[in-house]
Parts: C-alpha cells; structure tokens; sequence
C-alpha cells in the first residue's frame, strides 16, 4: 500500500516545518489530491493517522481536496474534464499528439494548522516541501491511436 509511504512523507515534511517554527501540536494538514494521483483518500487518511503517532502531529485531522482531472489541446485549444477512465484524446478534434495534462496528478500539503504555544488560534501556514507522487498515467504518443486512451 503506497499510501503509507506517502502518508509517512507528509508527516516527516510537517514535522518538521512544524518543529522549526516552534509549534507544539499540529492540528489540520490540507493535501490536495489529483483525481489522477493513484490515491485512495481513505486509505491515505487510515495511514495517516498510523504515521502520525508519537509526532507533533498525533490527533491531527488530514484533509483531502480533490483536483479534478483536465486536459487542453494545442491543436485546436479546446479544455476537458478527463474523467476517469482518462479520456486524453481532444474531444474537438480527436488529436492525442497534442494533448496536455493541466491538472489531476497533484499530490501537494496545501496547509498547515498548528499551535505554536501562544495560547493564539492556529493559523494556517504554507509548507515549502510538496509532497510529490509519481504520475500514473502518461500523454499518448502521437502514433498511439486515441482508443487505446479513452477506453
């Protein structure tokens, strides 16, 4: 399961910006999750929390924002929603040479809520580090016929 790999690299990435700024407890990590990421958000969510014992992050809630998938076409510029399964032949003029994925392969800590032991609400802080997956899917060559793609 791959998800606890990932899971593991949140919580280290977390961790420690967290320890550098001197926050004591973590309380809300924000992912945004690509519909195309290979991701199953409730596995990732169980993993999570396994990962998240015994760090400043223990009793954190894990948040998933879903990106949806799109595509656009150089060739005619036209823009889809790819849909699973991934549709990456252009609907307009059924070019696959020209294709580019836009969005859906995300896998990004958008945000952080911790305490920082001011007695102050947490606030959200950006974290420099994404935590990065390895895309699942790929752009068809240009002599793969669009069937192969949208099937």
């Amino acid at each position: 399961m791959h998800e606890m790999s990932i899971a593991m690299a949140v919580v280290g990435q977390v961790e420690e910006a967290a320890e550098a700024a001197g926050a004591s407890a973590v309380t809300v990590v924000r992912l945004r999750v690509g519909e195309l990421a290979g991701v199953v958000p409730d596995a990732l969510a169980f993993c999570f929390e396994l990962a998240c014992a015994g760090t400043v992050l223990e009793g954190a809630e894990l948040v998933t924002e879903p990106v949806s998938a799109r595509a656009s076409c150089s060739s005619c510029t036209r823009e889809w929603a790819v849909g699973m399964p991934p549709r990456l032949c252009c609907p307009g003029c059924g070019s696959a040479a020209h294709v580019e994925l836009l969005t859906g392969r995300e896998l990004q800590i958008a945000s952080v809520n911790w305490d920082d032991g001011s007695g102050v609400t947490p606030a959200t802080h950006p974290v420099t580090h994404a935590a990065t997956h390895p895309p699942t899917n790929r752009t068809p060559r240009s002599d793969e016929p669009c069937a192969e793609w949208s099937t």
